[in-house]
C-alpha cells in the first residue's frame, strides 16, 4: 500500500510538473496558423496535384522507365529502399520538396512491419509512465512528440483512421486512482492535440458499454474502468496511400523491386546509385542517385552490409504477436487494455474492421521474410485476455494470427549500446547511404522529414521549399466526410453475376458503402463505378463486405500485382481471417488475370504462393492444438 501511495504522489508531482512546463515555455505546442494552415503556393500546388479528378497514377511501367532514365549525368536526388511507412514517407516528403525521387521495394508496399502493427496511433502511456517513475526527461519528450504526431496522422488520413476509446479495468480503488490520475496526465500532455478527455465509468457502466468485461477477476470485484483515446488506423491501406500519394507528387514508386548491389563512385567511394532487379519480370537494370536512403525496417542492416561488409549491427529485432478474433469478444467503438499482464507486458482487445485484434507479444526473434507467430505467444495473448472477459476464450475463435517484426534501433555513433531506442535513430555511416530506422508507426512522418533534411545535407540538394507534409492530406482524404458513404449509397449498384450467368442488380448496401468510404475515401467512387458498370458487385467472401472491383481498381491504381498484394495489403481479408481469404482466391485470381495478362502457369505459381503465405497466419484452420482446448 505504501508502493502505491508513492506512485500516486510521483504522479501528482509529475502532473504538476508537466503542467509548468507546457504553461512554463520549455516545451510548447506551436498552434497551426492561419499561414501555415494555407501552406503557401508550393502546398497548394502539390495539393491540387494530388487532388486533381482526373489524376491517376503512372503505371508500374513508366515508373520503372523513370528509374532506369537516371543516369551519372542526371541522377535521381534520392533513391529510397523499401516501402514501409518510413520510406513511402521519405518519398512523399522529398516529392513534395520538389527533389527528384525514387522508391524501390522488394516485396510490396507495406509488406513488412507495417502492415503488421497493433493498429493504434498512440503517444505511448507506457512510456509517460517510465517517464514519471525513472524521472526520465528523454521519455517524456517521446510522448510529446507523439502525441504531436498523432493529430497530424489522423487528420492528414481521415478516412482511414478514427479516435478509439480503451478501457483499463481496475480491481481496487488505488488502481482507480491510479490510472484516473495517469490518464488525466496524458491528456495534459496531449495539451492541444487532445482527441477527447479521459473520464471514469462505474462498474455498471462499464459492463454496459462493454458486455463480454468480467465483473470478477483476480478474486477481486470490478470496481470501474478509466477509459481514455488514442486514435486507430488501417495501416497497410495507408501505406499504398502513402505510395499512392507520392507517386501522384511525382515520386517514381517500384514494387518488386529489389536492390542488389550497390554502385560507388570509383575515386571517392560515394555510393551513387543501385543496380535493381526487377522480381516480376527478373531484368536488372541500373539507377543512380546523389543519396541512397535505406528505410528497409527490420532488414536495414542487410542493406547496409551492401555498401560495407564490417558494418555494426543497428537492429534489435523485436517479435509483436496479434490475433483476430470474432467481433462479439469486444464491442464495436470499445477497446480494453490490460496494463499489466503475469509478466509485466501490456495487452490490447481492440474492434478492428468488423472483429477483434488482440496482442501483442515483445520478445526476441531472428530477422525473416515471412515471420510466424509460435503456438506459446498465442496461448500468452488468449491467458491474458481470459482473465478479463465473461465469455469462455477459446483457440478455435481465433480466424488469423500473425506476427511483425519491430526494428528497435541502437545507434550506431553512440558510445554504450544498454540501452535500446524506441525512438528513431537517422545514420550516415557510409558515404551517399542515409539510413534511417527504429521508431514507430505514429511518428513515421517526422521521421521521414528527419531522413529528408538528413539527405539533403549528404547530397547538397537543392529543394524548392520546405517540408510540407505536416498538412497534407493524403490520396482519397481531401474532401471526405465521415458521411460519405450516404452518397455511394444513393447513387450506385452493385450489378454482379449470379451463378446462372445472370445479371443482377444488388443494393449498395450500408456494410459495403461504409467500408468503400473508410478504405478508399472519396476515390471510393470509382470503385462502386466499376462495381457498377463492368458487373463486379459481388462479394468476394461471405460476411465481408470486400467487393470484385476492388481486386480490378487495385490492379489499375494500387500497384496490385499479386493475389498476396490484394488479400494482405489492399483488401485486409487474410488478416481477418485466413480461411475467408483462401475462399476467395480463386475469383481474385481470376480478376488479376484479366488485368495483367496471366497465362495458366501464372495464375498457377499464383495461388499455391498465396496459400503458402495464408499457412504463416496460424488461425485455428492451419495451427496444431489440442481438441481445441485453450490450456
Amino acid at each position: 500500500m505504501s508502493a502505491t501511495a508513492t506512485r500516486l504522489r510521483r504522479l501528482a508531482a509529475a502532473a504538476a510538473a508537466v503542467a509548468v512546463t507546457v504553461g512554463g515555455g520549455a516545451i510548447l505546442f506551436t498552434p497551426i496558423s492561419v499561414n501555415d494552415r494555407a501552406g503557401g503556393a508550393a502546398l497548394e500546388s502539390v495539393r491540387r496535384k494530388i487532388n486533381d479528378p482526373s489524376a491517376i497514377v503512372p503505371s508500374r511501367t513508366v515508373q520503372e522507365s523513370a528509374l532506369l532514365g537516371a543516369s551519372t549525368t542526371k541522377p535521381l536526388d534520392i533513391l529510397v529502399v523499401g516501402g514501409g511507412a518510413t520510406g513511402c514517407g521519405v518519398a512523399l516528403d522529398a516529392a513534395t520538396r520538389g527533389l527528384r525521387v525514387g522508391l524501390v521495394e522488394r516485396e510490396d508496399f507495406s509488406s513488412g512491419t507495417s502492415s503488421r502493427s497493433t493498429k493504434l496511433i498512440h503517444g505511448g502511456v507506457r512510456y509517460l509512465e517510465k517517464a514519471v517513475f525513472n524521472l526520465d526527461y528523454g521519455q517524456l519528450k517521446l510522448v510529446f512528440h507523439a502525441l504531436e504526431e498523432r493529430k497530424y496522422f489522423i487528420e492528414n488520413a481521415p478516412h482511414l483512421c478514427h479516435a478509439l476509446p480503451c478501457m483499463t479495468p481496475c480491481f481496487d480503488w488505488f488502481e482507480v486512482v491510479y490510472y484516473w490520475m495517469g490518464l488525466k496526465l496524458y491528456d495534459l500532455v496531449a495539451g492541444p492535440r487532445l482527441l477527447h478527455l479521459s473520464r471514469y465509468y462505474s462498474a455498471q457502466e462499464s459492463v454496459e458499454l462493454f458486455p463480454t468485461l468480467a465483473r470478477k477477476g483476480k478474486d477481486k470485484s470490478l470496481k470501474g474502468t478509466v477509459v481514455y483515446y488514442d486514435g486507430q488506423m488501417n495501416d497497410s491501406r495507408l501505406n499504398v496511400g502513402l505510395a499512392c500519394t507520392a507517386a501522384l507528387a511525382g515520386a517514381a514508386v517500384l514494387n518488386h523491386a529489389e536492390v542488389v548491389t550497390f554502385l560507388k563512385d570509383e575515386a571517392t567511394e560515394r555510393i551513387i546509385g543501385a543496380r535493381i532487379r526487377d522480381n516480376l519480370s527478373g531484368q536488372e537494370f541500373d539507377t543512380y542517385a546523389k543519396v541512397v536512403v535505406n528505410a528497409a525496417g527490420p532488414f536495414c542492416d542487410s542493406v547496409r552490409k551492401m555498401a560495407d561488409k564490417d558494418a555494426q549491427p543497428m537492429i534489435c529485432p523485436s517479435s509483436g504477436v496479434h490475433i483476430v478474433l470474432p467481433d462479439y469478444y469486444s464491442p464495436e467503438g470499445m477497446g480494453l487494455i490490460v496494463p499489466k499482464t503475469k509478466d509485466g507486458r501490456v495487452v490490447f482487445m481492440l474492434p478492428w474492421l468488423g472483429r477483434t485484434v488482440a496482442g501483442t507479444t515483445d520478445s526476441n526473434t531472428s530477422i525473416t521474410q515471412l515471420p510466424e507467430p509460435h503456438e506459446d505467444e498465442i496461448q500468452f495473448i488468449l491467458g491474458a485476455i481470459c482473465d478479463y472477459l465473461n465469455v469462455k476464450v477459446r483457440r478455435t475463435d481465433v480466424l488469423s494470427a500473425w506476427s511483425g517484426i519491430r526494428p528497435l534501433a541502437v545507434d550506431p555513433k553512440a558510445k554504450n549500446t544498454e540501452s535500446i531506442s524506441r525512438d528513431h535513430v537517422v545514420s550516415e555511416d557510409y558515404p551517399g547511404l542515409v539510413t534511417i530506422t527504429g521508431g514507430k508507426w505514429t511518428t513515421y512522418r517526422s521521421m521521414a522529414e528527419d531522413a529528408v533534411n538528413e539527405a539533403i545535407k549528404s547530397g547538397k540538394l537543392s529543394p524548392s521549399n520546405e517540408c510540407l507534409t505536416r498538412n497534407l492530406r493524403l490520396t482519397g482524404g481531401d474532401g471526405w466526410e465521415p458521411s460519405f458513404f450516404t452518397v455511394l449509397s444513393q447513387q450506385y449498384v452493385r450489378m454482379k453475376k449470379s451463378y446462372g450467368g445472370k445479371v443482377v442488380p444488388g443494393v449498395m448496401d450500408t456494410a459495403a458503402a461504409k467500408h468503400l468510404s473508410h478504405a478508399y475515401g472519396t476515390l471510393a467512387e470509382r470503385v462502386a463505378t466499376i462495381a457498377q458498370n463492368e458487373t463486379l458487385g459481388k462479394r468476394l467472401a461471405h460476411g465481408y463486405p470486400y467487393l470484385e472491383a476492388e481486386v480490378a481498381y487495385c490492379a489499375r491504381n494500387e500497384y496490385c500485382e499479386s493475389a498476396v498484394d490484394f488479400i494482405a495489403r489492399r483488401s485486409r481479408l487474410a488478416f481477418l481471417d485466413t480461411d475467408a481469404a483462401g475462399r476467395a482466391l480463386p475469383r481474385i485470381i481470376q480478376i488479376l488475370a484479366t488485368e495483367h495478362n496471366w497465362d495458366k502457369s501464372r495464375q498457377k505459381k499464383e495461388i499455391q504462393k498465396a496459400k503458402e503465405f495464408l499457412e504463416t497466419f496460424k488461425s485455428s484452420k492451419n495451427a496444431q492444438f489440442h481438441d481445441g482446448k485453450h490450456e
